[in-house]
C-alpha cells in the first residue's frame, strides 16, 4: 500500500503556568510533554487507530496533523511534502485534502448557519465547484453521511438535528473536500450507543467506498476493535507500540483476567 502520511519524532511541548509569577513570565522552563518522539505511517484507505488514557497526547496529535497545532519539530508529511513549510496555494490544497471531524459537532458547527450553509461554505472557500453544480454536490454529500433524503435538510439549523445528525452533518462537511485524510478525535464519544454503530458503520464504508484514510482517535477500546485495521498505543505522551488489533485485544483480555485475579 502507498504511504500517504509520514510522521517522524513529532514533539509538542506546552509551558505549565502554574501562578500569577509563571503566567507574565517568558523564562520559565516548565513544559508538559504532551507528545514526545512520536513516529509512525498512515497508508491510503487504511483506517489506523490511535489509543490512549486522558492527556496521552491522542487530540494534540490530531490537531497537529491538521495544522490546527505547531509541532516543536517539523517531521510530517504528506505525499512526500513537508506540511509545516507549505504556503499559499499548496496550504490551500492541504487543508482540502485532510479534514477533521471534532467530537462535540455543535461546538464546531456555526448555530446561524443552515446545513445546506454548512456545507458547501467551504465549497465556496475553495471554489470547488461552479455556483450552479453547488446544490447537487452538496445534496451527494449529506447523502454520503446518511442524512437522506438530503433535500428536507437544506434549511434546518444545527439545533433543530439529533447529536447523530449534528455529527453527520459535521462528517457531510469534511466530505463535500473530498479529502484523501480525515481526522476523527472520538466522533462517537458524546452519542449514544445505537447511534455510535451508525457513525462507525459510516465511516467504515468511506474508506471501503472511497478510499478514504482515516486517522481515528479514541480511549473506547471496543470502536477501536471493531472499526480500526491497525492501532498505535499511547501513554504520557509516548507512542508504546503499533499492534493489529487482534493481538491488543489478547493481550487487553489477559490483563482485564490477571486483575480480576488481584482483586479476588
Amino acid at each position: 500500500m502507498k504511504k500517504i502520511v509520514v510522521v517522524r519524532n513529532l514533539k509538542k511541548n506546552f509551558r505549565v503556568k502554574t501562578d500569577i509569577a509563571t503566567l507574565f513570565s517568558r523564562g520559565s522552563d516548565a513544559f508538559i510533554k504532551a507528545v514526545d518522539d512520536v513516529s509512525f505511517d498512515m497508508y491510503e484507505g487504511e483506517i489506523l487507530g490511535l489509543v490512549g488514557e486522558s492527556g496521552s497526547g491522542k487530540t494534540t496529535i490530531g490537531r497537529m496533523l491538521v495544522r490546527l497545532e505547531e509541532p516543536d519539530s517539523d517531521e510530517i508529511y504528506m505525499d512526500n511534502k513537508k506540511i509545516t513549510t507549505l504556503k499559499g496555494k499548496e496550504l490551500k490544497r492541504f487543508y482540502r485534502n485532510v479534514q477533521m471531524i471534532f467530537q462535540d459537532p455543535y461546538e464546531s458547527i456555526n448555530p446561524r448557519f443552515t446545513v445546506f450553509e454548512t456545507v458547501v461554505e467551504p465549497v465556496r472557500v475553495q471554489n470547488l465547484a461552479p455556483s450552479g453544480e453547488r446544490v447537487d454536490l452538496v445534496a451527494l454529500s449529506l447523502e454520503r453521511a446518511g442524512l437522506k433524503p438530503p433535500r428536507l435538510f437544506f434549511s434546518k439549523f444545527p439545533h433543530e438535528l439529533s447529536g447523530g445528525e449534528r455529527q453527520r452533518l459535521s462528517i457531510a462537511r469534511a466530505l463535500v473536500m473530498q479529502p484523501k485524510v480525515l481526522v476523527a478525535d472520538e466522533p462517537v464519544s458524546m452519542l449514544d450507543v445505537s447511534i455510535k454503530a451508525g457513525i462507525l458503520n459510516l465511516l467504515k464504508g468511506l474508506s471501503k467506498d472511497l478510499g478514504v484514510t482515516i486517522f481515528y482517535i479514541s480511549h473506547d477500546l471496543s470502536t477501536v476493535k471493531y472499526l480500526c485495521d491497525r492501532i498505535i498505543i499511547m501513554y504520557l505522551g509516548k507512542k508504546r507500540t503499533t499492534v493489529t488489533k487482534l493481538l491488543i485485544f489478547a493481550a487487553s483480555e489477559g490483563f482485564r483476567v490477571a486483575s480480576m485475579r488481584c482483586i479476588s
